[in-house]
């Protein structure tokens, strides 16, 4: 007789457990071969925005991930410029040949029509409306690609198919990679203007060394005196001007130094290119005028009467000090259109004192007047040019450098006994413990010095 316990019995329901489970398995494994997919859609659109340096690659990828993404037929994106005007060329669609048409109708909108829209929501709804209508009865799904606020285009997806469902996992994906289009247009926006100021930079570098060029490289050697010259612009060009020039250019040598030479300090009011332009175009006028001859109130006269028009259109003035100096007779005679008037130290007073002239800027009026002094410098005298870029200087403070303490700079540096370019360097270094050694200057800061030498000066005989 067999101990063996009888068989267990079998339920009629096991099959049907055991084919539940197999189901639920497959379900899962179908899920998670789905989150896979996604997950490297996403990943490949990721790397594709790292990687990309061309907007257009990457946008072509945009429309094909979120129509995957989602499962639906196929998808449409549509970008703006910044200024709201269509993106035309970075029309994309999937799959391109059924979709080709839609995106013709869509290049075809008039960006003025779009522009005469109140506000991202009303060009969002005629965009809407519009592709609605040429996807006739497909299911279509929007949202924006929003860049700093700024609606910057639309992300569409569309399916024909008989039961397709819109789940919230599919409209996180969707604006997912809406948000990723974003960054690309936001990276492109980035990128243009970085382009820009690099042009920008190039141009204002080119514009630094012709200036740089047109200012004296180096001081002339005019006879009994000493000189030395410094401008420090605010940008890399500026509207500040000094020059020497001689009035008998023709001469060499000796007699080069020893006739007139006139020294000129001047101001176009405002920075930059455009003051810059206007002060290489005052620079070619005066030097032309140099050459007749004439006395210094008769040339700012002519200066300003050839300058008038071209000032006019620009809006612009110019502050100009023109002086001759002879080294014969030491004689300084000098006309002023309103520019900052130059200081001398008298070494036999110890004092300072202002050389100034009457009359108006230069491009005001075109017939405006301007007066004529005079004035013979004794040896040790040292004459300071000057612009408004150095006594408007600004501190930590807010407080200026004002005239008051550039007249107690120069009295102590000319009492060192120092010659031109130690005092420009002491006065140029108190500007700057002034400003701060980390700060910008707020406007262009140009000086000029001359000193006549300390040996006994005799006017020459005439030959």
């Amino acid at each position: 007789m067999s101990n063996k316990p009888p068989p267990h019995p079998v339920s009629p329901q096991g099959p049907a457990l055991l084919s539940a489970a197999a189901s639920l398995r497959q379900l899962l494994d179908s899920l998670s071969r789905e989150q896979r997919r996604n997950q490297e859609l996403l990943a490949s659109l990721a790397f594709a925005l790292r990687s990309f340096t061309n907007l257009g690659r990457f946008l072509e990828l945009v429309p094909l991930v979120a129509a995957r993404l989602v499962e639906a037929e196929g998808a449409v994106l549509v970008v703006f410029h910044e200024d709201g005007r269509l993106w035309r060329e970075y029309l994309q669609a999937t799959p391109a040949e059924p979709c080709a048409e839609l995106v013709r109708q869509l290049a075809a909108l008039v960006d003025g029509d779009l522009a005469a829209l109140s506000g991202d929501a009303a060009v969002a709804a005629l965009l809407d409306q519009r592709v609605g209508r040429l996807l006739g009865e497909a299911q279509v799904v929007a949202t924006s690609v929003v860049s700093r606020s700024l609606q910057r285009g639309r992300l569409y997806i569309f399916s024909n198919r008989q039961g397709f469902a819109w789940s919230e996992v599919h409209r996180r994906h969707l604006q997912l990679v809406a948000d990723l289009a974003a960054v690309a247009l936001e990276n492109e926006a980035l990128l243009q203007t970085m382009r820009r100021h690099e042009r920008l930079d190039r141009q204002l570098s080119i514009g630094a060394e012709i200036q740089a060029q047109l200012l004296p490289d180096r001081c002339p050697v005019i006879d009994g005196v000493e000189l030395a010259a410094r401008c420090r612009p605010a940008f890399q060009v500026g509207g500040d001007y000094y020059d020497f020039i001689p009035t008998r250019p023709q001469l060499l040598g000796r007699r080069r130094e020893q006739a007139r030479w006139a020294l000129v300090m001047g101001d176009v009011m405002g920075k930059g290119v455009p003051a810059s332009l206007l002060m290489t175009m005052l620079r070619g006028m005066l030097r032309a005028e140099v050459l007749s001859g004439h006395s210094p109130e008769r040339i700012l006269h002519d200066l300003n009467q050839l300058a008038q028009e071209d000032l006019a259109q620009s809006h612009r003035f110019v502050t100009l000090f023109y002086s001759d100096y002879d080294p014969r007779t030491h004689l300084l005679r000098y006309a002023n259109a309103a520019h900052n008037p130059p200081l001398i130290w008298r070494r036999q007073r110890n004092q300072v004192e202002r050389l100034d002239a009457p009359g108006l800027l230069i491009g005001l009026q075109s017939e405006a007047d301007y007066g004529l002094e005079q004035i013979v410098l004794d040896p040790g005298d040292v004459l300071l040019y000057y612009t408004d870029g150095v006594t408007e200087a600004t501190g930590f403070s807010g407080e200026r450098f004002d005239e008051e303490r550039l007249v107690l700079q120069l009295q102590a540096a000319c009492r060192s006994g120092i010659g031109a370019q130690g005092i420009l360097d002491q006065l140029f270094a108190r500007l700057d413990r002034f400003v701060g050694a980390d700060r910008q200057l707020d406007d262009d800061a140009s000086m000029v010095v001359l000193k006549v030498k300390e040996e006994l000066m005799l006017p020459s005989l005439p030959s």
